[in-house]
Protein backbone atom coordinates (compact mmCIF):
# COMPACT_ATOMS: atom_id res chain seq x y z
CA UNK A 1 0.00 0.00 0.00
CA UNK A 2 1.63 3.53 -1.46
CA UNK A 3 1.72 6.51 0.95
CA UNK A 4 0.19 8.10 -2.16
CA UNK A 5 -2.68 5.79 -1.76
CA UNK A 6 -3.13 6.45 2.01
CA UNK A 7 -3.17 10.33 1.19
CA UNK A 8 -5.91 10.16 -1.56
CA UNK A 9 -7.85 7.69 0.85
CA UNK A 10 -7.58 9.18 4.13
CA UNK A 11 -7.04 13.46 3.24
CA UNK A 12 -5.44 15.45 6.18
CA UNK A 13 -4.27 12.36 7.95
CA UNK A 14 -0.15 11.40 8.52
CA UNK A 15 0.42 8.31 5.88
CA UNK A 16 4.19 7.87 7.59
CA UNK A 17 2.01 7.36 10.71
CA UNK A 18 -0.45 5.13 8.98
CA UNK A 19 1.75 3.03 7.41
CA UNK A 20 3.88 1.21 9.56
CA UNK A 21 0.92 -0.29 11.65
CA UNK A 22 -0.82 -1.34 8.41
CA UNK A 23 2.58 -3.02 7.48
CA UNK A 24 2.27 -4.72 11.09
CA UNK A 25 -0.98 -5.96 10.25
CA UNK A 26 0.07 -7.31 6.61
CA UNK A 27 2.87 -8.95 8.21
CA UNK A 28 0.94 -10.65 11.05
CA UNK A 29 -1.78 -12.10 9.14
CA UNK A 30 0.76 -13.36 6.44
CA UNK A 31 2.13 -15.40 10.04
CA UNK A 32 -1.39 -16.27 10.17
CA UNK A 33 -2.04 -17.84 6.94
CA UNK A 34 0.24 -21.31 6.62
CA UNK A 35 1.96 -21.62 3.13
CA UNK A 36 0.09 -24.19 0.99
CA UNK A 37 1.46 -27.87 2.07
CA UNK A 38 3.41 -29.04 -1.24
CA UNK A 39 2.22 -31.96 -3.41
CA UNK A 40 1.60 -35.32 -1.98
CA UNK A 41 4.06 -38.06 -2.81
CA UNK A 42 1.41 -40.32 -4.74
CA UNK A 43 4.31 -42.95 -4.80
CA UNK A 44 4.85 -42.79 -0.80
CA UNK A 45 2.15 -44.91 0.03
CA UNK A 46 -0.49 -47.38 -1.49
CA UNK A 47 -3.17 -45.87 1.00
CA UNK A 48 -4.16 -42.13 0.90
CA UNK A 49 -7.24 -40.33 2.87
CA UNK A 50 -8.27 -37.18 0.78
CA UNK A 51 -8.95 -33.93 3.39
CA UNK A 52 -10.09 -31.09 2.28
CA UNK A 53 -9.67 -27.38 3.10
CA UNK A 54 -6.91 -27.95 2.66
CA UNK A 55 -6.71 -29.98 0.13
CA UNK A 56 -4.59 -32.80 1.09
CA UNK A 57 -3.46 -36.68 0.43
CA UNK A 58 -2.96 -38.02 3.98
CA UNK A 59 -0.93 -41.39 3.37
CA UNK A 60 -1.64 -44.18 5.39
CA UNK A 61 1.08 -46.80 6.40
CA UNK A 62 -1.49 -49.59 7.12
CA UNK A 63 -5.00 -50.21 5.51
CA UNK A 64 -7.10 -51.76 7.96
CA UNK A 65 -8.45 -54.73 6.77
CA UNK A 66 -9.31 -58.57 6.55
CA UNK A 67 -8.05 -61.21 4.03
CA UNK A 68 -9.92 -61.37 0.96
CA UNK A 69 -10.43 -65.38 2.14
CA UNK A 70 -11.82 -64.28 5.60
CA UNK A 71 -14.71 -63.07 3.43
CA UNK A 72 -17.44 -65.49 3.39
CA UNK A 73 -21.36 -65.47 2.12
CA UNK A 74 -19.94 -62.91 -0.66
CA UNK A 75 -18.30 -64.89 -3.20
CA UNK A 76 -19.93 -63.86 -6.01
CA UNK A 77 -19.77 -60.16 -5.31
CA UNK A 78 -15.75 -60.80 -4.36
CA UNK A 79 -15.33 -62.45 -8.02
CA UNK A 80 -16.98 -59.75 -10.01
CA UNK A 81 -15.13 -57.15 -7.76
CA UNK A 82 -11.97 -58.59 -8.53
CA UNK A 83 -11.91 -59.05 -11.90
CA UNK A 84 -13.48 -55.38 -12.47
CA UNK A 85 -10.56 -54.40 -10.39
CA UNK A 86 -7.72 -56.73 -11.76
CA UNK A 87 -8.61 -55.44 -15.80
CA UNK A 88 -8.62 -52.01 -14.18
CA UNK A 89 -5.36 -52.43 -12.80
CA UNK A 90 -4.16 -53.91 -16.22
CA UNK A 91 -4.77 -50.67 -18.36
CA UNK A 92 -8.18 -51.65 -19.50
CA UNK A 93 -11.40 -50.36 -19.34
CA UNK A 94 -13.43 -50.92 -16.26
CA UNK A 95 -16.87 -49.35 -14.16
CA UNK A 96 -17.45 -47.59 -11.33
CA UNK A 97 -18.77 -50.19 -8.75
CA UNK A 98 -21.85 -49.06 -6.37
CA UNK A 99 -21.72 -51.81 -3.37
CA UNK A 100 -25.02 -51.68 -1.50
CA UNK A 101 -27.04 -53.33 0.89
CA UNK A 102 -27.64 -54.43 4.99
CA UNK A 103 -24.92 -52.72 7.06
CA UNK A 104 -21.84 -55.25 8.53
CA UNK A 105 -21.95 -57.10 5.57
CA UNK A 106 -18.65 -56.50 4.28
CA UNK A 107 -19.05 -54.03 1.38
CA UNK A 108 -16.16 -51.87 2.75
CA UNK A 109 -13.98 -54.83 3.43
CA UNK A 110 -14.25 -56.43 -0.01
CA UNK A 111 -12.85 -53.06 -1.48
CA UNK A 112 -10.05 -52.74 0.74
CA UNK A 113 -9.64 -56.74 0.45
CA UNK A 114 -9.60 -56.97 -3.20
CA UNK A 115 -7.50 -53.78 -3.58
CA UNK A 116 -4.55 -55.77 -1.15
CA UNK A 117 -5.49 -59.11 -3.66
CA UNK A 118 -5.36 -57.33 -6.67
CA UNK A 119 -1.38 -55.71 -5.73
CA UNK A 120 -0.42 -59.26 -4.72
CA UNK A 121 -1.34 -60.38 -7.71
CA UNK A 122 -0.01 -57.71 -10.21
CA UNK A 123 2.85 -56.09 -8.91
CA UNK A 124 4.44 -53.39 -9.77
CA UNK A 125 3.20 -50.59 -10.05
CA UNK A 126 0.82 -51.21 -7.61
CA UNK A 127 -2.93 -49.81 -7.38
CA UNK A 128 -3.78 -46.68 -5.31
CA UNK A 129 -6.64 -46.56 -2.91
CA UNK A 130 -7.87 -43.33 -2.24
CA UNK A 131 -10.68 -42.61 0.83
CA UNK A 132 -12.82 -39.51 -0.09
CA UNK A 133 -15.25 -38.69 2.72
CA UNK A 134 -18.68 -38.07 1.92
CA UNK A 135 -19.04 -34.43 3.46
CA UNK A 136 -15.81 -33.76 0.96
CA UNK A 137 -17.90 -34.65 -2.06
CA UNK A 138 -17.62 -30.62 -3.33
CA UNK A 139 -14.03 -31.03 -3.82
CA UNK A 140 -14.09 -34.37 -5.48
CA UNK A 141 -12.84 -32.46 -8.90
CA UNK A 142 -10.33 -31.05 -7.28
CA UNK A 143 -8.66 -34.16 -5.86
CA UNK A 144 -9.23 -35.91 -9.54
CA UNK A 145 -7.61 -33.43 -11.06
CA UNK A 146 -4.36 -34.68 -8.64
CA UNK A 147 -4.92 -38.01 -9.65
CA UNK A 148 -5.04 -37.41 -12.98
CA UNK A 149 -1.44 -36.08 -12.95
CA UNK A 150 -0.17 -39.16 -11.71
CA UNK A 151 1.58 -42.36 -13.55
CA UNK A 152 -0.48 -44.47 -11.50
CA UNK A 153 -3.84 -45.47 -11.35
CA UNK A 154 -6.19 -45.52 -8.60
CA UNK A 155 -9.27 -47.27 -6.77
CA UNK A 156 -10.82 -43.93 -5.49
CA UNK A 157 -13.41 -45.32 -2.80
CA UNK A 158 -16.32 -43.40 -0.73
CA UNK A 159 -17.81 -45.47 2.14
CA UNK A 160 -21.34 -44.82 2.88
CA UNK A 161 -22.36 -43.10 0.14
CA UNK A 162 -25.97 -41.34 -0.01
CA UNK A 163 -27.82 -37.80 -0.09
CA UNK A 164 -30.59 -36.36 1.69
CA UNK A 165 -33.27 -33.79 0.97
CA UNK A 166 -31.62 -30.33 -0.28
CA UNK A 167 -28.20 -32.03 -1.48
CA UNK A 168 -27.18 -31.02 -4.20
CA UNK A 169 -23.85 -32.68 -3.89
CA UNK A 170 -24.79 -35.79 -5.82
CA UNK A 171 -25.25 -33.74 -8.95
CA UNK A 172 -21.79 -32.79 -8.97
CA UNK A 173 -20.50 -36.47 -8.66
CA UNK A 174 -22.96 -37.30 -11.42
CA UNK A 175 -20.86 -35.45 -13.86
CA UNK A 176 -17.90 -36.29 -12.27
CA UNK A 177 -18.67 -40.71 -13.16
CA UNK A 178 -20.15 -39.59 -16.28
CA UNK A 179 -21.24 -37.14 -18.71
CA UNK A 180 -18.93 -34.03 -17.72
CA UNK A 181 -17.11 -32.70 -20.31
CA UNK A 182 -13.89 -33.93 -18.32
CA UNK A 183 -15.80 -36.77 -16.62
CA UNK A 184 -13.62 -39.38 -15.05
CA UNK A 185 -9.60 -39.79 -15.57
CA UNK A 186 -8.92 -42.82 -17.66
CA UNK A 187 -6.45 -43.81 -14.69
CA UNK A 188 -9.02 -43.27 -11.65
CA UNK A 189 -12.32 -45.93 -11.16
CA UNK A 190 -14.78 -44.88 -8.68
CA UNK A 191 -16.10 -47.75 -5.79
CA UNK A 192 -18.45 -46.70 -3.18
CA UNK A 193 -20.84 -48.39 -0.76
CA UNK A 194 -24.21 -47.24 0.79
CA UNK A 195 -27.39 -49.24 2.80
CA UNK A 196 -28.92 -47.85 -0.15
CA UNK A 197 -29.81 -48.79 -3.50
CA UNK A 198 -30.38 -45.78 -5.05
CA UNK A 199 -28.52 -43.29 -2.91
CA UNK A 200 -31.00 -41.61 -1.84
CA UNK A 201 -34.29 -42.26 0.73
CA UNK A 202 -37.32 -43.75 -0.87
CA UNK A 203 -39.54 -41.03 1.07
CA UNK A 204 -37.03 -38.45 -0.66
CA UNK A 205 -37.50 -39.12 -4.07
CA UNK A 206 -41.05 -39.58 -3.09
CA UNK A 207 -41.31 -36.05 -1.84
CA UNK A 208 -39.52 -35.21 -4.88
CA UNK A 209 -41.47 -37.32 -7.12
CA UNK A 210 -44.77 -35.36 -5.15
CA UNK A 211 -44.23 -31.88 -5.76
CA UNK A 212 -42.66 -32.36 -9.77
CA UNK A 213 -45.04 -30.80 -12.36
CA UNK A 214 -43.69 -34.31 -13.89
CA UNK A 215 -43.04 -36.74 -11.60
CA UNK A 216 -41.77 -39.43 -13.78
CA UNK A 217 -39.07 -36.83 -14.66
CA UNK A 218 -38.27 -35.89 -11.17
CA UNK A 219 -37.65 -39.50 -9.72
CA UNK A 220 -35.51 -40.07 -12.89
CA UNK A 221 -33.47 -37.40 -11.84
CA UNK A 222 -32.93 -38.25 -8.65
CA UNK A 223 -32.05 -42.25 -9.38
CA UNK A 224 -30.13 -41.35 -12.65
CA UNK A 225 -26.86 -41.19 -10.10
CA UNK A 226 -26.91 -45.27 -9.27
CA UNK A 227 -27.03 -45.21 -13.23
CA UNK A 228 -23.13 -43.78 -13.53
CA UNK A 229 -22.25 -47.03 -11.36
CA UNK A 230 -21.63 -49.96 -14.30
CA UNK A 231 -21.39 -52.42 -11.46
CA UNK A 232 -24.02 -52.81 -8.68
CA UNK A 233 -23.19 -55.27 -6.27
CA UNK A 234 -26.20 -56.14 -3.87
CA UNK A 235 -25.42 -57.71 -0.42
CA UNK A 236 -27.53 -59.51 2.57
CA UNK A 237 -27.64 -60.10 5.50
CA UNK A 238 -26.24 -64.23 6.06
CA UNK A 239 -27.90 -67.25 6.90
CA UNK A 240 -26.97 -69.33 9.84
CA UNK A 241 -24.46 -71.90 7.90
CA UNK A 242 -22.68 -68.88 6.48
CA UNK A 243 -22.40 -66.90 9.66
CA UNK A 244 -20.95 -70.35 11.30
CA UNK A 245 -18.10 -70.17 8.74
CA UNK A 246 -17.16 -66.83 9.00
CA UNK A 247 -16.37 -67.21 12.73
CA UNK A 248 -14.77 -70.56 12.19
CA UNK A 249 -12.42 -69.37 9.49
CA UNK A 250 -11.77 -66.17 12.19
CA UNK A 251 -10.86 -68.80 14.28
CA UNK A 252 -8.74 -71.04 12.91
CA UNK A 253 -6.84 -68.27 11.13
CA UNK A 254 -6.07 -66.51 15.01
CA UNK A 255 -5.59 -69.81 16.66
CA UNK A 256 -9.07 -69.60 19.17
CA UNK A 257 -8.82 -72.84 20.43
CA UNK A 258 -12.62 -73.48 21.04
CA UNK A 259 -14.55 -76.76 20.62
CA UNK A 260 -16.47 -76.73 17.33
CA UNK A 261 -19.55 -77.31 19.17
CA UNK A 262 -18.64 -74.49 21.75
CA UNK A 263 -17.25 -71.74 19.34
CA UNK A 264 -21.24 -72.29 17.38
CA UNK A 265 -23.36 -71.69 20.84
CA UNK A 266 -21.35 -69.01 22.04
CA UNK A 267 -21.69 -67.18 18.17
CA UNK A 268 -25.23 -68.11 17.96
CA UNK A 269 -25.89 -66.19 21.56
CA UNK A 270 -24.13 -63.38 20.14
CA UNK A 271 -25.74 -63.07 17.19
CA UNK A 272 -29.18 -63.30 19.12
CA UNK A 273 -28.08 -60.12 21.96
CA UNK A 274 -27.18 -58.33 18.10
CA UNK A 275 -30.29 -59.20 16.86
CA UNK A 276 -28.39 -59.70 13.16
CA UNK A 277 -26.11 -61.98 11.78
CA UNK A 278 -23.48 -60.40 9.74
CA UNK A 279 -19.67 -60.20 8.55
CA UNK A 280 -19.25 -57.49 11.03
CA UNK A 281 -20.75 -59.27 14.05
CA UNK A 282 -18.44 -62.22 13.81
CA UNK A 283 -15.86 -59.97 13.74
CA UNK A 284 -17.45 -58.52 17.15
CA UNK A 285 -17.84 -62.19 18.49
CA UNK A 286 -14.26 -63.04 17.13
CA UNK A 287 -12.93 -60.08 19.01
CA UNK A 288 -14.84 -60.36 22.35
CA UNK A 289 -13.57 -64.22 22.05
CA UNK A 290 -9.71 -63.61 21.78
CA UNK A 291 -10.24 -61.20 24.79
CA UNK A 292 -11.68 -63.58 27.25
CA UNK A 293 -9.40 -66.24 26.12
CA UNK A 294 -6.02 -63.85 26.35
CA UNK A 295 -5.47 -63.28 22.69
CA UNK A 296 -4.27 -61.14 20.41
CA UNK A 297 -5.70 -60.87 16.62
CA UNK A 298 -3.17 -59.96 14.05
Amino acid sequence: MSPAFIRASLPGMDSAALLSPLRRIADALERLSPPPPPPADLTSANAFIWEADPDRLEPVAQVAGVDLELLHGIDRQADLLRDNTRAFAAGFPANNALLWGARGTGKSSLIKAVHAAVNAEHGAPPLGLVEIHREDLTSLPRLLRRLKASPRRFVLFCDDLSFEARDDAYKSLKAVLEGGLEGRPANVVFYATSNRRHLMARSMIENESAGAIDPGEAVEEKVSLSDRFGLWLGFHHMDQDTYFRAVIGYAARFALDVPETDLKRQANEWSVTRGARSGRVAWQFIQDLAGRLGKRLG
